[in-house]
């Protein structure tokens, strides 16, 4: 949405100190505000991953309310019914929660606890919101705490500097801490406007095969082109991927598979002999905090069974199909592409994994969109976004195209994650974790300064 630029008054939050420490039982603006004789409890919130129902702008999203610093802030869109949750990463012990509101606080809402993100426990319920520094008295165990907020104070949204669960429990994943750029020079442009870099690779190969959904089963699936590592077939495990040092990638450390369905003309498969781009993006708005895939992370991308319409609003569609001026096409389109032109289509991967499932009955359900911006409470782990943007050498009439799978809304793709994962790990900290826009040696042409992650014999530097 369009960011409000009306200056409105900022009230930044205040230390709690006596006040939480020490006195009697206070009731202020319809809830109980507590405090105690003995050492305050400690905030099992801070630094834990939170996701919020929308965010004003992406500078303030659900985590810079549990990120310690009382200068950031999150804030929401401009309506009643909304919410912020954090993930205590186990179950814990709750007392209470104290709030520093911004000038837009809530006026109603409750405290809601749970253990598994989808059943909620009302634990304090709050009708006259006071706004400024607020504790709330909110007693009880689970692994989630959400605040449901109702009914705002102000036209504006809610606005939270920090929000603080006071209590015990909970685990705290280890940080990702990615490494730092170099110091831009002086006068160096250092605006954000991507956080990703390429992985080029060659379609290498068609084969009947999917060891992903039919694994150990030759010819059980439709036909598909695979590209990255040659040795991608029926049989392919994790250790196959890592064993092998073919890959039709420009980076000779990915190893992984990705596979889709071959396109045919006329019942003749239609392979390209080009290098395809594959952009490894940040699918999340803090950029900063996406992670390296695991490794033998695997996954299917897309629906073979959807309806045009369920391809067009799925979360992975780009741009659909396109060739010449014809574009945004949710099929292979109809009309006659110009003669030497191709038929593209671009296509977004989830990249919200759930942190224990490297696989999934359905090969989906481990990996989730991300909602709002932030990575979903049930998949809390941000990884890359792979958007794949594959074309064909086809024009003319394309009438008599299609994929082996169906119609273009069949269209999916595969991925089974095979990188050398220090090569990975420095490509996701340099260009995703960086703020770039890298080629696929992790080197950005606009940013010069900050270097690359490969040389040309695509070692690592440094």
């Amino acid at each position: 949405m369009t960011t409000h630029t009306t200056v409105r008054p900022r009230r930044r939050a205040r230390a709690w100190l006596a006040a939480c420490l020490a006195g009697a039982m206070l009731t202020a603006g319809g809830i109980a505000v507590a405090s105690t004789a003995t050492a305050a409890p400690t905030n099992i919130a801070v630094g834990k991953t939170a996701s919020a129902s929308s965010a004003e702008n992406p500078d303030m999203v659900g985590s810079k309310a549990v990120d310690g610093n009382t200068s950031t802030r999150w804030s929401s869109t401009f309506s009643d019914a909304q919410w912020l949750q954090v993930d205590l990463g186990s179950t814990a012990t709750v007392s209470s929660v104290q709030i520093a509101w911004e000038a837009a606080y809530g006026k109603a809402f409750t405290v809601q606890l749970s253990d598994d993100a989808s059943t909620w426990r009302t634990v304090a319920t709050v009708t006259n919101g006071t706004g400024g520094n607020q504790t709330v008295n909110a007693s009880g165990s689970g692994r989630y705490v959400r605040l449901n907020l109702t009914a705002r104070a102000t036209g504006y949204g809610y606005s939270i500097w920090e929000l603080q669960v006071l209590g015990t429990g909970g685990t705290t994943p280890p940080a990702h801490t990615p490494k730092p750029l170099p110091p831009a020079p002086p006068g160096a442009d250092t605006t954000v406007t991507h956080h990703e870099f390429q992985a080029n690779c060659t379609p290498d190969h068609t084969a009947n095969d999917d060891p992903i959904v039919f694994p150990g089963q030759p010819g059980k699936s439709h036909n598909h082109t695979f590209m990255g590592n040659k040795s991608t077939n029926a049989y392919t495990t994790a250790d196959s991927l890592g064993g092998t040092t073919t890959t039709s990638c420009t980076v000779p450390q990915d190893r992984s598979g990705y596979w889709f369905p071959t396109l045919l003309r006329g019942g003749n498969q239609v392979v390209a002999s080009n290098l395809q781009t594959i952009y490894y993006k940040s699918g999340i708005l803090d950029y900063k905090k996406v992670q390296p895939f695991p490794a033998g992370l695997r996954f299917l991308v897309g629906n073979m069974m959807a309806t045009q319409d369920e391809f067009k609003n799925a979360p992975g569609a780009v741009e659909g199909f396109e060739c010449g001026d014809s574009t945004k096409n949710w099929d292979i389109p109809s009309v006659t592409c110009p003669a030497g032109s191709n038929l593209n289509v671009r296509y977004q991967a989830p990249s919200c994994w759930n942190g224990k499932d490297l696989d999934s009955a359905d090969h989906k359900s481990h990996m989730a969109y991300p909602v709002n911006g932030e990575c979903p409470p049930s998949h809390p782990v941000p990884v890359p976004m792979i958007e794949m943007k594959l074309s064909w050498p086809v024009d003319g009439n394309l009438s008599n195209v299609a994929f082996s799978s169906g119609r273009g809304y069949s269209f999916h793709y595969d991925f089974f994650n095979g990188w050398d994962p220090t090569v990975l790990q420095a490509l996701v900290e340099h260009c995703i974790n960086g703020g770039l826009q890298c080629n696929p040696q992790g080197y950005d042409l606009y940013k010069p300064w900050a270097g690359g992650v490969l040389d040309n014999s695509f070692h690592l530097i440094g």
